[in-house]
């Protein structure tokens, strides 16, 4: 199996010959080096041009790209980002159906699938991934995104034609498409931001095919279909068989995910998902495996107890490290380094980000990819299974919105005047909570309450997940390095999504059946621990930092900031250092600090995309 994590660019136009312009998709590919330094490739066609970037974890000869593949004098072309799973099993049942293959790669596997069944290959898939095959009999290019988009791809109609890619830049590097934020892209970045409305590229023109979604572009225009979605019935297993599947499916999904020709770890932080995915893995490996953590320098000295941050991660990850004799390293960041990487955490995501969460994140992929080049890591387990405050909280489940955004009327309050006035902040939200929310497969005969938890669950899994699976693939890729997340595997997506409440909570604990699950896998310290958010810094120092540079945006009389948020009020709260703010701008612990760090990384991201306002 050969397994890429990459970039992919692509140009189809049935009215202009983009061979003759091909320095164009030769741009866009070259912002993507990053996610594949390895090898570039490139193909055209008259109407056809596609870019790749490769970053090479197994079979460096078997699966470059772009692969061409022909059947009875026609051409297909594929370019592909991602790995499969069940490789081995479509590789059989193409050989059965006559198929020969040259290679080992996943590559090949996956563009003879196309040829053999069409369109609905992609239901035969269990991976990560997204890719564009052109189909030179069909005259279409066909593009698909894996069920819960851990891999992007970003797209835009542009004249006769279509522009795709995996990043937003990569767009952004063709001499036609501008980046242009209008009132909705302005709703989106300080309505919804950091997260965005599925399949919504913030941009004006710009998209992103959604989770789960195929799209095919012809002559007729361009079409996108749903091909997965999660399916509400009865859950007939009783707790303790309940338990041992999810054990299963887990321990699958691990398992699966440690195929690799390079070195590989995992990340851990002593907390339940990423311990559990670490002792899996190394009761598979016949060598210790390598384990990683971050901290801050200081930490110990300034952290802050909180009902979200109980305690800090030190003392669990020995636990594990011990129990399983791993071979750990924890990597302590510099708060000012932590500062100085904001700026080029926005260049990796296109977008104002998730402030220190993402550049600490980037450093930390960075550290752990001169040891090794892929890792697995824990996201995921907590929206699947239920553990943030919000699945808890019985004001939540009746209260319409999205529980971790309850900060709208504050930043409504932060506009400018005439913005304040064209852009109703709280409306738009709500608009978009409510699509979500009608969307909800819902089980017939279930009562109230479990109909509002599964629409908090679905919430979740098309919100806050891929808000966090955005932050890992851009900032993983931005350090040429592959984060795989086992807990995003459809199977046991699927699995436990139909877990009723009661079971989800055994024990009357946050995640009480996946800790049932792993009972006698890890230490009970482990076990039972509260969950723990993503490590913070409490540091003055990164405090001093991003409020210097608050103060320099304010200073600067042309910031972009000022031309959408009112600058008195942005100055009384840099001069707060944002302290006096008690509700978080997203999720649990985005305050103070990382509350003024994200508005210096909008300023940013306005002036660096030189972003034109057009309300």
């Amino acid at each position: 199996m050969s397994i890429f994590m990459c970039g992919i660019a692509g140009w189809i136009d049935f009215s202009r010959d983009v061979a003759k312009e091909s320095q164009q998709v030769r741009k866009m590919t070259e912002t993507l080096q990053h996610r594949g330094p390895d090898e570039t490739g490139y193909y055209q066609d008259r109407h056809v041009a596609f870019g790749h970037q490769r970053l090479v974890v197994i079979d460096p000869q078997g699966g470059k790209q772009p692969m061409k593949e022909q059947k009875n004098l026609q051409e297909y072309v594929l370019v592909y980002n991602g790995e499969l799973y069940n490789t081995e099993e479509l590789r059989t049942a193409l050989i059965k159906r006559g198929w020969q293959f040259r290679s080992h790669s996943d590559t090949e596997v996956l563009l003879k699938s196309y040829m053999e069944w069409g369109e609905d290959h992609v239901d035969k898939l269990n991976g990560i991934f997204a890719y564009a095959i052109w189909d030179q009999y069909k005259q279409q290019l066909f593009t698909a995104r894996d069920r819960l988009g851990v891999k992007p791809l970003f797209y835009t109609e542009h004249q006769q034609g279509i522009l795709f890619a995996s990043e937003i830049k990569a767009l952004l590097a063709h001499s036609e498409i501008k980046p242009v934020l209008q009132q909705d892209g302005v709703a989106e970045i300080f309505g919804l931001g950091p997260s965005r409305t599925p399949g919504h590229g913030v941009f004006a023109g710009i998209k992103e095919l959604r989770a789960g979604h195929v799209g095919i572009y012809n002559k007729t225009g361009w079409k996108t279909r749903r091909y997965w979605n999660v399916k509400s019935h009865l859950h007939q297993d009783s707790v303790e068989e309940t338990a041992q599947r999810v054990r299963q499916l887990l321990t699958e999904a691990v398992e699966r995910q440690l195929v690799s020709d390079v070195p590989l770890g995992t990340f851990l932080s002593g907390g339940v998902d990423s311990s559990a995915i670490t002792a899996i893995a190394a009761n598979n490996l016949t060598k210790p495996l390598q384990t990683f953590s971050i901290d801050y320098q200081e930490n110990d000295k300034y952290f802050k107890k909180s009902s979200f941050q109980p305690n800090q991660d030190n003392d669990f990850i020995d636990i594990m490290v011990a129990a399983l004799q791993t071979k750990h390293q924890t990597f302590h960041m510099d708060n000012n380094t932590l500062a100085v990487l904001l700026k080029e955490a926005v260049t990796y995501r296109d977008l104002p980000g998730m402030a220190d969460v993402d550049s600490s994140l980037l450093w930390f992929c960075q550290e752990t990819k001169k040891q090794v080049t892929v890792a697995l890591s824990g996201e995921c387990a907590d929206e699947i299974f239920g553990g943030y405050p919000w699945f808890y909280r019985q004001e939540d489940l009746e209260r319409e919105g999205f529980p971790w955004i309850r900060s709208s009327a504050f930043r409504q309050h932060l506009l400018r005047g005439e913005i304040n006035r064209e852009i109703d902040i709280q409306a738009y939200v709500q608009k978009r909570y409510q699509e979500t929310v009608d969307e909800t497969p819902l089980l017939e005969g279930e009562s109230q309450e479990a109909s509002a938890r599964r629409q908090m669950f679905y919430l979740n899994m098309h919100w806050f997940m891929p808000t966090l699976l955005d932050r890992k693939d851009r900032m993983s890729m931005g350090a040429s390095f592959e984060a795989r997340v086992p807990f995003s595997d459809h199977h046991l997506v699927e699995y436990v999504w139909n877990i009723p409440w009661e079971m989800k909570n055994d024990g009357n604990r946050e995640k009480g059946i996946l800790r049932r699950a792993l009972t006698g896998l890890l230490p009970d310290d482990i076990l039972y621990r509260k969950k723990s958010p993503y490590p913070k810094t409490y540091h003055p120092a990164y405090t001093k930092a991003v409020t210097e540079w608050m103060q320099m945006i304010i200073n600067k009389k042309e910031a972009r900031l000022f031309e959408i948020m009112n600058r008195d009020k942005v100055t009384e709260l840099v001069q707060q250092k944002a302290s006096s703010i008690e509700t978080p701008w997203f999720g649990q612990l985005m305050t103070g600090p990382q509350l003024l760090a994200h508005l210096a990384q909008i300023d940013y991201w306005l002036e660096t995309y030189d972003v034109t306002i057009d309300l």
